[in-house]
């Protein structure tokens, strides 16, 4: 055997490698990534800094070698042979392994209408060199999705002065990830700052001059970007006959049909303690997933049950998000100096939390609440609505009792 093989170079893959190494494995670790670059980390992407876009190294060149990594930058994986436990590379190479992970992440969502080709995706640094390399003041960029990824760069061209309108198929803006209350929040401070939305239409075509809305008007673009949400990559996964359904199927160590191979990060859809399964997309779940993979891999037998969480930076404001806020949920609004924070109460435990406030002013408040929530704390909502009454202290009561 030839030691433990991760597919995929993104943070959860890297992270992944690194804590093979911490968790004592000392057989050979091969990282695969298609990229022609170091390991680098997608959210300073949306953050270029004096009109160059950020290339933030998730580690530098010389931690992979002393830890004892190697590292096959611009390799793609064109077969996995989960029988023979080997993987065919894009340049003709076949690696055995022991166990491997599939850290392959996902791929953007393509558009299905005439002239699609146009719309540049927002995904990896080549995708934002292109969109930043095309953007200056004054022009017109037209934005397909209001989700997180379309909202925040929306909020990145503003700060540049460019034209941004965003084309929505629903009715309302950030409508999957974000409660109601915050969305409006941040739908009228992206209108305050000239951003023109264009909701409840979907895209008949896209041109040389712009996009051709369902309504039959047309929406003058200089470029097109498109942000329709990510897929899981799971085409290796599938064609070796991995069990799959929107992503990889792991048990709750991340293991998936074929014992010898895990998967982790957005590929992967978890089992769930209570049954089901659930499948995340967002940096700190990918890092989490990756240890806890890692540590199973060198032969511990660890449940993944982190509390979900993710951010979005969008002008000055900060929206954080822990747990799976769900409408049917009881909520509880706290008014803070900082900003707003909002609890969600499931027969009476509280389950996640979303705050809203300038900056990162919010962050201690959400980090308590997380805490909170792995708890399984029951507090009493009044107790949650008063800004007087210190979080910290409502979890050094539950831990008492």
């Amino acid at each position: 055997m030839d030691g433990i093989v991760i597919i995929g170079a993104g943070e959860s893959g890297t992270r992944a490698a690194f804590a093979l190494r911490e968790a004592g494995y000392r057989r050979p670790v091969t990282l695969v990534g298609a990229e022609p670059h170091l390991p680098y980390e997608r959210p300073p992407l949306s953050k270029p800094v004096g009109g160059m876009v950020q290339m933030t190294p998730i580690c530098a060149r010389e931690a992979l070698e002393a830890a004892g990594i190697s590292y096959l930058k611009g390799c793609s994986v064109s077969k996995l042979d989960a029988v023979a436990a080997t993987v065919s590379l894009s340049d003709g190479r076949v690696l055995g392994y022991e166990k491997l992970l599939l850290a392959t992440g996902a791929r953007p969502r393509r558009l299905a209408c005439p002239g699609a080709e146009r719309a540049l995706d927002f995904r990896t640094h080549a995708d934002a060199e292109a969109i930043f390399a095309n953007v200056a003041p004054g022009r017109r960029v037209a934005i397909i999705g209001a989700g997180l990824i379309g909202m925040e760069l929306a909020a990145v061209l503003r700060g540049k002065d460019v034209a941004v309108s965003v084309i929505e198929t629903a009715p309302k803006v950030l409508g999957r990830a974000v409660p109601a209350r915050f969305a409006d929040k941040l739908h009228a401070r992206h209108a305050a700052e000239g951003v023109r939305f264009h909701l409840d239409r979907t895209v008949a075509a896209i041109g040389e001059d712009g996009v051709v809305l369902s309504d039959g008007s047309i929406l003058p673009a200089d470029l097109v970007v498109s942000a329709i949400g990510v897929v899981p990559e799971m085409t290796l996964a599938e064609a070796s006959g991995l069990a799959t359904a929107n992503g990889i199927l792991t048990d709750a160590c991340l293991r998936t049909s074929a014992p010898n191979i895990f998967a982790a990060g957005d590929c992967a859809v978890v089992a769930r303690p209570g049954g089901g399964h659930i499948r995340h997309e967002s940096w700190r779940n990918a890092r989490m997933q990756a240890e806890t993979a890692a540590r199973n891999m060198a032969g511990a037998a660890e449940t993944f049950a982190a509390v979900p969480w993710f951010w979005s930076d969008q002008y000055d404001l900060g929206l954080q998000i822990a747990g799976q806020p769900h409408p049917a949920h009881q909520t509880v609004l706290r008014t803070t100096a900082e900003g707003e924070l909002e609890f969600y109460l499931d027969d009476g435990r509280l389950v996640a939390v979303a705050g809203l406030g300038f900056g990162n002013s919010l962050a201690k408040h959400i980090k308590l609440a997380e805490m909170l929530i792995a708890a399984s704390i029951r507090p009493e909502p009044a107790a949650l609505a008063d800004p007087g009454v210190n979080l910290k202290t409502l979890l050094k009561s539950a831990r008492a009792a």
